[in-house]
């Protein structure tokens, strides 16, 4: 791991574990780092062991199969075990296979797996687990697919000791699990867990679980669950991440039945799920996503015979078919912040096909499916199942490459790397390829964590809204609000005045003596700012979302919370605050149900809400809908005008106009405190950081929120004057590195040249920040950005650091490329004592005939 630690007065020692491996495609990954809170805060000096480093989010060609090893294949299974990938089974478009192919991920090669005993016979679609030092293979399907004969399901259960190679099939007492294909199944507590598939007949939603650890004691037991069951389907992904266990999309039959859609939605954009099961009570939970805004990265189309697998905090979802296309996107799911992102590769990830996603252009191009798998709708549901407690920079090399959509591939994950083999690709030929996916795995950006912390405390507060008739009290953070809303602001701004003006005179902005210009902004405690068209509900609801970009989820459907967040939309109207907008719209119109339909179109009329009503009157007037609804009681009660309405438009539904014009989906949290940092909250600035004599206007209530050296500072101690001088320890950093920490606190931002991350290094703990996020983006921007053309700057920085390893990683590439470094126009400017240690290394690395050659340029 990677952090400073105390220790004898050499402050911080910073150490990348491993040693290089070897062979074709070797490489070293940077290992994670844990955050110490017992560090020193004064870092003396750092060290960093550099070796070759696999550079993130980036895809890799590996050598594919040959064929006289093994065929090319889908429907198999893909396990990982040591430093090893274990192929079992699948078709080869002719003939069902049960051969074993392993693949050495330190040397990439290919060969067939030692293996002894009788094998599972051939079959697809079945699944396999590892669990200690075996595989197990459940399930799947078996027969002649050329002749058509012997087809059926299975429910066998074959151990594979990958010690021994031997293969051994269980036999258990009492009940079995229906025999079943195109199943999820997984491990966890010693358990193999086996949920839904296909008979034969029918899909499945049951649940099956079987301990591994002795199979002289154990026996197959069904789980009782309830809550929200995930549908009956088949060909989806199980990923236990977190201590549960996620199931998104699949296959379902083509059943246009109620309970389906009560659980789910397909028809909507977004419509997909998390749920959760605990092992205590076994009940899903369907965790709902419409908090997400439409601007944000949408969910992964729904799909079927793709891969998911877990890494860190997040679920990884690759390929599958979708909609006639075979996407080749790599999708990520946060499962602490239930948010979903396209994953994009790293540069010299090169493509290898134009399309990102190959379109099937006629239905006998699609790949084939067996009887079993027509016929089917796909599912977009994410459901989870909770089980308690529990370098130098690489050049791109030749094989570079994305790999093309394909479905019915398979996926595991050795240390931080996702490995893909297989599939079906387009025009229904089997791949033989593998490929493998770099992670990443920096901790996650808690800005809008940190900015909801100080909305829930409410410390540092300057501002006191004054709302409605009532005049209920709010208070709120001047620097927070002016940066979301140029409404608010305007607000704001006209307070101040009258202020001013009440005091005679008195400024409310005085000039600072530091910095000519710059005013500091000496706001009084608790300005009042008088807001008479929001009440104090909706209105927190609203200050909730400029702090975090989000509200708390209500009770879905529930009316009363409906009508709060019809209120909430009104305000966003009014404030012209176009991201709240479209937030408040689709959690209405996907919490409008039967029972609550006619009292949201009736509220929607009378706050003009037009949007919303025009959503409620197409509710009603669906044929599912209209007859239960007109025969409520609550229909009675409506005005006639709406009634009216509704009759019209059953008779004559009006023609669907289609706008070209772009959703206006507003600006987020980042982009309003990026703009904020670069200038636009200039005059709400009430803090100046002194870095080496020169001011930096800044805003307490943000570097507050995100640092608690400064959270306690302006409790305990703020200074009279509002300065605030500005190091890390001992060391004052750069101008440069203060910026780039400036735009980390200000937006999260973490994008720095790799001489800023030498200063900025230590910054995580001497400011103390709500994780090391930035510190794991330092590092790895130090291992892989080192060029020439920067080696200068970043030796200066390593130097005023005490980063000795850094130091010398500079000096070992100006020796070697010195020929290069000697025509840098910077190089004259270093300082005496750094020219000598370049002369003393070039001294040391090459002959005294190199060094007379080199005379003049040195």
């Amino acid at each position: 791991s990677l952090s400073p630690s105390r220790g004898g007065g050499a402050g911080a020692a910073m150490a990348a574990a491993g040693a290089p491996s070897g062979g074709a495609g070797r490489s070293k990954v940077a290992p994670s780092v844990d955050f110490d809170h017992s560090c020193s805060d004064s870092v003396e000096y750092l060290t960093l062991n550099f070796g070759p480093f696999e550079t993130v989010h980036r895809w890799r060609r590996l050598p594919p199969c040959d064929e006289f090893v093994g065929a090319r294949r889908s429907k198999h299974t893909v396990v990982a075990y040591r430093d090893a990938i274990y192929v079992f089974g699948g078709d080869n478009g002719k003939t069902m296979l049960n051969d074993l192919l392993r693949f050495d991920v330190k040397d990439c090669s290919w060969c067939r797996a030692f293996t002894t005993g009788t094998p599972p016979a051939p079959r697809y679609h079945h699944s396999a687990v590892v669990h200690g030092s075996s595989m197990f293979v459940f399930g799947g399907y078996t027969g002649d697919i050329y002749s058509n004969s012997n087809l059926k399901n299975k429910n066998d259960l074959f151990e594979y000791k990958f010690a021994t190679g031997q293969w051994t099939e269980w036999k258990t007492e009492g009940r079995l699990p229906v025999a079943r294909s195109a199943h999820g199944a997984t491990v966890y507590s010693d358990k193999l867990w086996i949920f839904a598939g296909y008979d034969g007949n029918a899909r499945l939603n049951d649940m099956w679980t079987i301990g591994l650890q002795d199979r002289e004691l154990t026996c197959w037991e069904e789980i009782e669950q309830s809550g929200e069951i995930p549908p009956s389907c088949c060909n989806f992904p199980v990923a236990v991440c977190k201590d549960k266990m996620f199931v998104f999309s699949g296959q379902m039959w083509t059943i246009k039945s109620c309970d389906i859609h009560i659980l789910l939605d397909y028809s909507k954009p977004n419509a997909q799920s998390n749920a959760l099961l605990h092992v205590s009570c076994l009940s899903w939970t369907r965790i709902p996503t419409e908090h997400l805004l439409r601007g944000s990265p949408p969910p992964p189309q729904r799909r079927y015979g793709h891969t998911m697998v877990a890494f860190d905090r997040h679920l990884y979802v690759f390929g599958g078919a979708a909609d006639n296309t075979l996407p080749n996107e790599l999708h990520c799911y946060d499962v602490d912040s239930q948010t979903w992102e396209v994953i994009q590769p790293s540069p010299d990830s090169e493509v290898s096909h134009p399309e990102v996603a190959e379109r099937v252009s006629a239905p006998e191009e699609a790949p084939s499916l067996p009887s079993e798998e027509r016929g089917l709708k796909k599912s977009r549901d994410v459901f989870g199942l909770d089980f308690g407690i529990t370098a130098v920079k690489q050049p791109p090399t030749t094989d570079s490459e994305l790999p093309s959509g394909r479905l019915f591939h398979a996926a595991a994950v050795i240390s931080d790397a996702m490995y893909i083999f297989g599939g079906t690709v387009d025009n229904n030929i089997r791949s033989g390829e593998m490929y493998r996916f770099q992670f990443s795995c920096y901790p996650k950006c808690t800005l809008h964590e940190d900015y909801g912390r100080l909305w829930e405390n409410r410390q540092f507060s300057d501002l006191e809204f004054v709302l409605g008739e009532k005049e209920e009290r709010v208070r709120g953070h001047a620097a927070i609000v002016t940066a979301r809303c140029k409404w608010l602001r305007k607000k704001i701004i006209q307070a101040r005045e009258r202020l001013k003006q009440a005091n005679e005179g008195q400024a409310v902005c005085q000039k600072d003596g530091i910095g000519g210009n710059v005013k500091l902004c000496r706001l009084q405690p608790l300005l009042e700012v008088p807001i008479r068209e929001a009440e104090a509900q909706p209105f927190e609801v609203l200050m909730q979302f400029l702090y975090t970009d989000k509200i708390k989820y209500p009770r879905k459907g529930h009316v009363q919370d409906v009508l709060l967040i019809m209120d909430v939309y009104k305000l966003a109207l009014n404030f012209k605050l176009s991201r709240l907008e479209q937030l408040c719209l689709q959690y209405i119109e996907a919490s409008v149900d039967l029972q609550n339909v006619l009292i949201v179109c009736e509220n929607a009329n009378k706050l003009q809400l037009d949007q919303l009503k025009e959503h409620c009157l197409n509710f009603v007037v669906k044929e599912s809908h209209f007859n239960q609804v007109i025969m409520m009681k609550e229909f009675e009660h409506l005005s006639s005008s709406l009634i009216v309405e509704i009759v019209r438009r059953k008779q004559q539904p009006p023609v669907r106009m289609h706008s070209d014009q772009p959703l206006d989906i507003g600006t987020s949290l980042i982009q309003d405190m990026k703009a904020y940092l670069e200038g636009a909250g200039i005059e709400f600035c009430d803090i100046i950081l002194l870095l080496d004599g020169h001011p930096r206007p800044a805003h307490k209530a943000i570097l507050a929120a995100r640092s608690s050296y400064f959270e306690a500072m302006f409790r305990s101690f703020m200074p009279e004057d509002g300065q605030v001088n500005i190091s890390i320890g001992e060391m004052v950093p750069s101008k440069q590195a203060f910026e780039s920490m400036l735009r980390y606190i200000y937006y999260g931002e973490v994008n720095m040249p790799p001489e800023d991350s030498l200063y900025l290094f230590a910054a995580p703990y001497y400011y103390g920040f709500s994780n090391n996020r930035l510190q794991a983006y330092c590092k790895q921007n130090l291992e892989m950005n080192v060029t020439v053309e920067n080696v200068l700057q970043i030796l200066e920085a390593a130097d005023k650091t005490q980063a000795l390893d850094m130091k010398r990683h500079c000096l070992h590439i100006i020796v070697h490329q010195f020929t290069k470094v000697s025509k840098l126009p910077n190089l004259r400017s270093l300082s005496q004592p750094l020219l000598l240690d370049i002369i003393e290394s070039l001294a040391n690395h090459i002959s005294d005939k190199q060094c007379a050659e080199l005379g003049s340029d040195i």
